[in-house]
């Protein structure tokens, strides 16, 4: 009887709920023929081989095969890719556009540059797009298309590279310029004797670039420059190539300012000292601190070289007949560098008055 009782149930169970789940199933597939649809037409764009230097763009068809408004969200671009403009909305049976640009200068050989697409198709929620290339030097440098300079500001210093084509036509230079006075580029035709075997096309013009860093105006600082160069070459008649690395200070100085504060003759404060170092890393015992000169009254300095090379020790004194009053004034460096050979240090403080200090003494 329970069993029979177990069954009758279930199939009354059966044949309330099927009618629900055929409902719902209706429901979705309503639901999901009304959803928006993401169709790449040509989501690979292969350019082939192109000159270095040359800007490849590209617009991609994107296709909405659904029956709602495919909204593109986002177009993000990998490195060395730039999304130029995309349509946001495409229509039901539309086809919209994403244009992506890649600028091949800095690239060389195959590349391969993508665009991210993010939709409101939940099935496609995100696509890619993806320009590729074979990028061909047909004008280049060697041992590299750049320079690295570590040195001290007023050396001289040059490298030289040598520049070659891949053009069928005779290789010609035919302007140089520099981005600063104190970067000198020069350029020649190479010698007979000078060509570099098995670079660019054989018996194609190669030509000699110096350039030449120096002087007391170069830059302290990071050196991010480019040399421009101009070419005959068909395919690639502009060259540029870095001028990279750093130009340091001969000397450093620390601190470049002294504040005694508030002080007696007797305290701990009233001595100070200031240390200039050698920056140059071969030689730096040419750096000589010949004198030092006090210019601030009840303030004494001397100077003496330190155990490390090219390092000295000026020690500024308050004197002990200091008149209470502020301190104000300078304290010169006297030095052998042929960029700054006058260090001014400011001096700043107050001397306490004599009654204050034996105050203080008796407290």
């Amino acid at each position: 009887m329970s069993k029979r009782l177990s069954a009758t149930m279930l199939a009354l169970s059966l044949a309330l709920t099927a009618p629900l789940a055929v409902a719902q199933e209706k429901k979705a597939s309503t639901e999901t023929a009304k959803a928006p649809r993401l169709t790449l037409v040509e989501p690979i764009k292969d350019f082939g081989t192109v000159p270095k230097g040359q800007k490849l763009d590209w617009s991609f068809e994107i296709r909405n095969t659904g029956s709602t408004d495919l909204e593109i969200l986002a177009a993000k671009p990998a490195c060395g890719c730039t999304v130029a403009d995309f349509d946001k909305v495409v229509k039901a049976g539309q086809t919209g556009k994403v244009t992506a640009h890649v600028d091949t200068t800095n690239f060389a050989g195959p590349i391969a540059k993508s665009v991210t697409l993010e939709t409101n198709d939940a099935n496609t929620p995100s696509a890619q797009l993806t320009i590729t290339a074979v990028v061909k030097p047909y004008v280049d440098a060697y041992p590299a298309g750049y320079t690295r300079f570590n040195m001290l500001q007023g050396d001289t210093e040059k490298q030289t590279l040598t520049l070659y084509s891949e053009d069928e036509t005779p290789f010609e230079i035919t302007k140089i310029e520099s981005p600063q006075d104190w970067i000198k580029a020069e350029v020649r035709k190479a010698e007979a004797t000078e060509i570099i075997p098995k670079i660019g096309r054989a018996g194609q013009n190669q030509y000699k670039l110096d350039i030449t860093i120096g002087g007391p105006d170069t830059r302290i600082g990071p050196l991010a420059e480019k040399v421009h160069i101009v070419t005959n070459s068909k395919y690639q008649p502009e060259f540029w190539v870095s001028v990279t690395g750093v130009v340091r200070p001969t000397f450093r100085v620390e601190p470049t300012a002294i504040n005694f504060g508030e002080v007696a003759p007797n305290d701990t404060a009233a001595t100070r000292t200031i240390i200039l170092r050698s920056n140059d890393l071969k030689m730096p015992e040419r750096f000589v601190v010949d004198k030092v000169e006090s210019g601030v009254a009840g303030v004494t300095a001397a100077v003496k070289p330190t155990s490390n090379k090219g390092e000295y020790e000026v020690t500024l004194q308050l004197a002990k007949d200091a008149k209470a009053g502020a301190l104000d004034g300078n304290v010169l460096l006297h030095t052998n560098d042929s960029v700054k050979p006058l260090v001014t240090i400011p001096i700043k403080g107050t001397v306490k008055a004599a009654q204050t200090a034996a105050g203080t003494a008796s407290k």
